[in-house]
This record gives structure tokens, C-alpha cells and sequence, in this order.
């Protein structure tokens, strides 16, 4: 590139961030509150908060800054932390990798994995990381399209082509750079981000899960906490520095930056912060939206989810192949499970609902006291509880609709063939993305890994309880193709549904590989000429999927105007911007190691140590969750802790508790000194900070990392990963 070149893209880049901090404005009143885009960064003192560092150190648009050392790692985050692409992220963000690799004779779940070499690092199936190369907004393109338009359907069909024009000019596969537009406030900011891919990337250590998942979904959203939860990988790519799948001909990537670690940690009171791609917030919803969540969304979705993950561990129970094969969709619906209670808990605890309603009565009177604004906002949150009173009377059959496919694979494999046959007659610009040619080899082949991990058992239980729970819906959430099932039913629906999924469900040959190959071969006419019970089902789910689709595709083309003005409204009454919510874009978030009262008389201090590891183990007979190596109790009983203890108590820490703010994919995170050193990876939120989704409070909001001295124990004393210390040289 050259000088001007150089230059050029400069002034454009600093004319983004300029636009961006247009629309984002100044930050809110409490400094640790607020998950912060780039653009906002020169707008928060950091300085004075406590960072040692020149703030143009974590990012600077023209040159190397820490922000160059963060992957997005699926829905984690990760870092890089030497200069041959290895990187930290948590256990559980690997968990995927480690299970599809594990087998009951090579269980590297149970027992920890080590590459001690390059060639003995294996690829982590499905993984890929995402590292930010630049963004810029484009709102003004975006809102231009629809500028004119009122119909909510065509406003939204019409958004939605004008962002996949902008992504598909800013994609470029063979440099392997991808595009998304993030929606920063709705209605309001849109921003362009490419990303630079990586498709492969490797397991190199990965402790045994009594360390990595200690605790298990007993302490999952809970503090103290004792659990080891990291996990390293290391990106690959090919000899020419270009992206590539998977190839023994690979080499390690070599990041333009990766992180410094600090073995000596923080102590209490001390200045963090965190880079990281946090996943969604809420925050500037409406009242209407968080009811909407605290009686249908939250429960529904609890609920369903504590059936199958029972249901999967009554029948692993005694089966180590079961066990081993649930193990990462167990703990994927638990932890989900786990974080909707905690919001529910939440949202009843501090009476939010109550609060935002109290909030919009007296914005209504803001509004109401000047004659311009009257005019123009008086009926925008009456038309905003309007779109979710229609929302309401669908829920529970939208819910259902959505889950029905994730819950019977029979189910999904026939509405698949439904769609392919109806695509497939398309011309290929006109299909589907996951129909087009550039993508169906990848889409059948997920059609063959669901396949693959296809159970009966799991599949007839759920079945039987979606089939219930739908038998009970409100009349304007009924499901036709539940109903249909009930014409000929007397009083007895489970006999009736028993008899369904016997004869119509689990006598199908749609898991027969070469029956369903030969559906694929027809045409819509000719499936729908069978009479097959499945596909009559599946055909009357798909009708009212669609049917509800384009309900919800009107609902949020009309919302999607209305929080745009909603903010507008809310901006001139406090006199003040916000802070966009989460959406999976890179942000910075900042605080302090700080403990809390979560109720009256109880203090939760910051810190962990290995003496909680141990005591939480007396507790392994009753509960397996608990146990922890033999190795581990040996390296404690003879207090062999290296250089690790903390120099202010004397122990070794495990966790550690700090007031930022975070939510999902927040995963993986790198938890940084005021140096900008790794001292902690985070992984957690504490019960009461579930519902940091919707509200932020430094009174109960604390989330949780591992301690950086604990990984480097565990790899040091525990795991023998010299190579890898070597490696990162901490």
C-alpha cells in the first residue's frame, strides 16, 4: 500500500469513527455501566479511572493497537496471546471441539487434552474465528431505501435487501474477508463491519473437565466460584498467509498483535477492563417487550429446556457412549436454562416491568408538555403496546413453532425436503441462501451430522411433550397441525399423540440415507401427493410458520420505526445519548476487582482460592460435579503452588469477581490490567446479574473470570504444558 493510500484510508476510517460518535454520543452516568464501541473510546476517561496505558493503546485506527489481539470464536470471544495464533478462550466456548473429538476409549473430556507438538494439535470441528478489520456506518444508505415507505412488510423486505446489497459488495472470499451490517439502535444506526476468517483452527490443551467444568451446572451462574474454565486453541492458515480449511500443509497465522500475560494478577480494587463481542442487550426496550419475555419467552423456553436435558440424563445414565455423545447439548440448553431462570428471578426481584412503565408514564408527560412533540410522538407507545398486543396473541405458537424443529429431527428432515424441492426448482439467484449451490454442500452435510447424532428415545419424548404443551395453548396460539392430530381424539390425548408418533413419526424412513436422497429427487407436487402422516404434519407446521413469519416480519418492520423514534423521544427527555446495545460487535467494557452483597448481612468477597476447590470436593460422592483429580488434591496436600499465590493472601486464587458489564459472548474475554496484561479470562455472570440483559446496577451487577495464576498452575504443576508456557512466556 502506498503513502496516499495509506493516508486515504486514514481520513476515511477517522470519518467513520467521527459519524459514529455523532450518533452514539456521550456515555451514561455511571462509568463502569456500558459496553463501549470504538468509536466510543475516546469519550470515556480511562485514564483517570485507572488505566497506566495511553488509551490509544487498546485501539488505534492507524496502526497495532490491543484490539488486533481479539477472535471472535462462534458465539465466544477469544485472544491471541503468542505470535504463532494461539489463543485463550474458555472450556466451555471448546466444549464442541473436545466432545466430537473425544470417544469413550479416548475421552478427552474427562481426562484433558495436550498437544505437546504442532502436528499433534487437531482440528476443531466447525470452528472459525472472526477478526474485526474495519467498519463503517451506513446508516444514511440503509434509512435512505426506506425513507418513503410506510408499509411495515416492505420496509422490512426492503431493508433487508439494501444491508445484503452492502455485505455482498464488502465480501471479498478471496481474500477471505466477510461483511455484516450490525443495527446499533433500531430504526435509527446501522454500521458495516468486515471481518477477516479463519477456518481453521486447532485444540492444543484443554484441561480435564473436573478442572474446566468443575461444579458443572450446579455453580453455573454462581458465586464463589471454583472453575478452571479456559480451554487454548491456535488459528491456522495456508503457507501464503491466505485463509483455508483444514491442511496438514497449514502453518500457524501470525497475528499483527497478541497479548501479554501478568503471572502476578490483580487484587482487590484494582482498574480492569475487557475486550470481548458481546452478544445481545436490551436495554432501550419498552416495558411491553420485557412482559413479553417474563410471560412467554422465559418460561416457555426454561421449561422445555429442563425437559430435554432430563430426559437426555435419564437416558446416559448408565451409557458412557450416551453420555459422552448429550454431553455438549446438555450443557448448551442447561447453561440457556440456567441464565432464563435467573432473568425471571430477576425481573420479579427488582420489578422492572414496574420501573420501565413508571419510566414511559413520565416520558408521556414530557412529550405531552410541548405542543411539537405532541404532535409528533403523542401515540408512540400506544402504537408500540398495539404491535405487542399482536405479538402476545401469537406467542405461544410462535415459541413452539420455532422449537419444534430443533426437538424432532424427523420433523426438520421433512420440512427440509419441503423446502429443497420448492428451491431447488428456482434459479440459483433466487433461492434461499442455504439452498444456493455456493452453500448446500455445507447445508447437507448439516443435514448429515443431524443425522448422524439422531436418537429415537429423545425424539418420541419431546415429541410427546410439545404435542402436550400445544394441546394447551390459548385459542389464538392454537397449532393447526396439533388440532388436526385431535380432530378424531375423544379425552385421551396421549393416547392419541402416542399413537402419532408411533405410526406417523417413528415409522417414517426419512433417517434412511438413501430414502430421503430419493425425496430430494422429486418435486413439490409429488411429496405432497404421498399423504404421509410426517409430511402432512410437517406441511401444516410450515404453513403456519410461514403464516406467523410474515406477522412477524410486519410487527418488526413497525417497531423497528418505532424504537428509532423512542429513542429520539427519550434522548431530548434526559438530555442525553445512550450507549447502543449489545450486538455482537466488538466493545470495551471497564471496572474494578469488587465484591458484593447479594443479600443482607452477606458480603461475597472478589476472590477464590484452591481451599474452595478442595472443600466443594467433599461433596463429589453425592454429586460428580464436584470431583476432582487425584493429581489436583495431591499437588494441594503438599502446597505445591509455584509462583502462583496470590502476595496478598498467600493462596492460590481460582475465580475472581468484577463489576463490568457483560453479557453473552462475552465468553472467552481477555480480562486486562491497567498495563492492558492478561490476568483473567472471563466466563460467567454471578445468579443476580442474569438479568444484566435488560438492566445494568453496580449493586448486583458482577461477572466472573478464571484467575490468570490458576491457568498457568493448572498448565504448569497440573497439566506439564511446557511447551505452551514456553510458548506465551508469561
Amino acid at each position: 500500500m502506498t503513502n496516499r493510500a495509506r493516508f486515504i484510508k486514514s481520513i476515511k476510517l477517522l470519518a467513520a469513527i467521527f459519524t459514529l460518535t455523532l450518533f452514539f454520543g456521550m456515555i451514561p452516568a455511571s462509568p463502569e455501566e456500558g459496553m463501549y464501541p470504538l468509536s466510543e473510546l475516546d469519550k470515556v476517561d480511562l485514564v483517570k479511572a485507572g488505566l497506566k496505558i495511553d488509551p490509544k493503546e487498546i485501539y488505534n485506527p492507524n496502526g497495532v493497537s490491543l484490539v488486533d489481539a481479539l477472535v471472535q470464536l462462534g458465539g465466544c470471544t477469544g485472544s491471541f496471546i503468542s505470535g504463532n495464533g494461539l489463543i485463550i478462550t474458555n472450556h466451555h466456548c471448546a466444549f464442541g471441539a473436545i466432545t466430537r473429538a473425544s470417544s469413550v476409549e479416548n475421552n478427552y473430556l474427562e481426562n484433558g487434552f495436550l498437544a505437546k507438538s504442532f502436528a499433534e494439535e487437531f482440528p476443531a470441528q466447525g470452528y472459525t474465528c472472526r477478526i474485526t478489520e474495519s467498519y463503517q456506518d451506513v446508516s444514511d444508505i440503509i434509512l435512505g431505501a426506506v425513507k418513503n415507505v410506510t408499509d411495515p412488510v416492505e420496509r422490512t423486505k426492503l431493508m433487508a435487501q439494501k444491508i445484503k446489497e452492502l455485505t455482498d459488495a464488502a465480501t471479498n472470499e478471496a481474500e477471505s474477508t466477510v461483511a455484516d451490517v450490525s443495527e446499533m439502535f433500531a430504526g435509527k444506526t446501522y454500521v458495516l463491519f468486515k471481518y477477516r476468517i479463519i477456518r481453521d483452527v486447532r485444540l492444543v490443551y484443554a484441561p480435564p473437565q473436573s478442572i474446566g467444568n468443575f461444579g458443572g451446572e450446579t455453580n453455573n451462574w454462581v458465586w464463589p466460584r471454583h472453575t478452571g474454565d479456559f480451554s487454548i486453541m491456535r488459528a491456522y492458515v495456508a503457507p501464503d498467509g491466505k485463509s483455508a480449511s483444514y491442511s496438514k500443509d497449514n502453518v500457524p497465522y501470525k497475528p499483527k498483535k497478541y497479548l501479554k500475560i501478568n503471572p502476578n494478577g490483580v487484587e482487590e480494587g484494582d482498574f480492569v477492563f475487557m475486550l470481548g463481542y458481546p452478544g445481545r442487550t436490551y436495554r432501550h426496550r419498552p416495558s411491553f417487550y420485557l412482559k413479553y419475555q417474563q410471560d412467554y419467552l422465559l418460561p416457555y423456553i426454561s421449561n422445555l429446556y429442563q425437559y430435554a436435558i432430563q430426559t437426555m440424563e435419564d437416558l446416559s445414565s448408565d451409557n458412557d457412549s450416551l453420555h459422552l455423545a448429550f454431553a455438549s447439548r446438555i450443557k448448551g440448553l442447561a447453561n440457556t436454562m440456567k441464565n432464563y431462570q435467573g432473568k425471571l428471578k430477576g425481573l420479579r426481584k427488582i420489578n422492572l416491568i414496574a420501573q420501565k412503565e413508571d419510566e414511559e408514564r413520565q416520558m408521556q408527560s414530557f412529550i405531552m408538555s410541548d405542543p411539537k412533540l405532541k404532535t409528533q410522538y403523542e401515540n408512540l407507545l400506544e402504537e408500540i403496546r398495539t404491535v405487542f398486543d399482536h405479538i402476545d396473541e401469537n406467542a405461544q405458537a410462535e415459541l413452539w413453532l420455532r422449537q419444534i424443529y430443533n426437538f424432532s429431527p424427523s420433523v426438520m428432515l421433512a420440512n427440509f425436503v419441503l423446502n429443497y424441492t420448492e428451491e431447488i426448482q428456482k434459479p440459483d439467484a433466487d433461492r434461499k441462501s442455504g439452498f444456493q449451490e455456493k452453500n448446500l454442500s455445507g447445508t447437507l452435510a448439516s443435514i448429515e451430522r443431524t443425522r448422524a447424532s439422531y436418537n429415537p428415545e429423545i425424539e418420541q419424548s419431546m415429541l410427546m411433550k410439545m404435542l402436550t404443551d400445544a394441546a394447551k395453548f390459548k385459542e389464538s396460539s392454537r397449532i393447526a397441525a396439533v388440532d388436526d392430530i385431535l380432530q378424531t381424539d375423544g379425552n385421551n390425548h396421549e393416547e392419541t399423540f402416542q399413537d402419532f408418533i408411533s405410526n406417523g413419526v417413528m415409522n417414517s424412513k426419512i433417517l434412511d440415507k438413501d430414502y430421503f436422497d430419493s425425496l430430494l429427487k422429486k418435486k413439490p407436487e409429488e411429496i405432497y401427493s404421498m399423504r404421509d402422516p410426517l409430511f402432512n404434519f410437517a406441511k401444516k407446521v410450515r404453513l403456519q410458520s410461514k403464516s406467523i413469519e410474515k406477522e412477524s416480519e410486519k410487527n418488526e418492520g413497525r417497531l423497528n420505526k418505532l424504537y428509532g423514534d423512542l429513542v429520539d423521544v427519550k434522548m431530548l427527555w434526559k438530555k442525553t445519548n445512550f450507549i447502543p446495545d449489545a450486538n455482537s460487535t466488538l466493545r470495551l467494557t471497564y471496572g474494578y476487582i469488587r465484591g458484593y452483597n447479594p443479600t443482607d448481612a452477606v458480603y461475597y468477597e472478589p476472590f477464590t482460592s484452591i481451599d474452595g476447590v478442595i472443600e466443594k470436593s467433599t461433596m463429589a460422592n453425592e454429586n460428580e460435579e464436584f470431583a476432582v483429580p487425584d493429581k489436583l488434591k495431591s499437588l494441594y496436600s503438599k502446597k505445591d503452588f509455584g509462583k502462583y499465590v496470590s502476595k496478598k493472601t498467600g493462596k492460590l486464587p481460582v475465580a475472581m469477581l468484577y463489576n463490568m458489564d457483560t453479557t453473552g459472548g462475552n465468553s472467552g474475554s481477555p480480562v486486562l490490567d491497567a498495563y492492558g496484561n492478561l490476568i483473567g479470562v472471563n466466563f460467567d455472570r454471578a445468579y443476580e446479574a442474569t438479568i444484566n440483559d435488560f438492566a445494568w446496577n453496580e449493586s448486583y451487577s458482577r461477572s466472573i473470570g478464571v484467575d490468570i495464576r490458576y491457568v498457568l498452575w493448572v498448565m504448569d504443576k497440573f497439566g506439564g504444558a511446557e511447551n505452551l508456557l514456553k510458548e506465551i512466556n508469561p
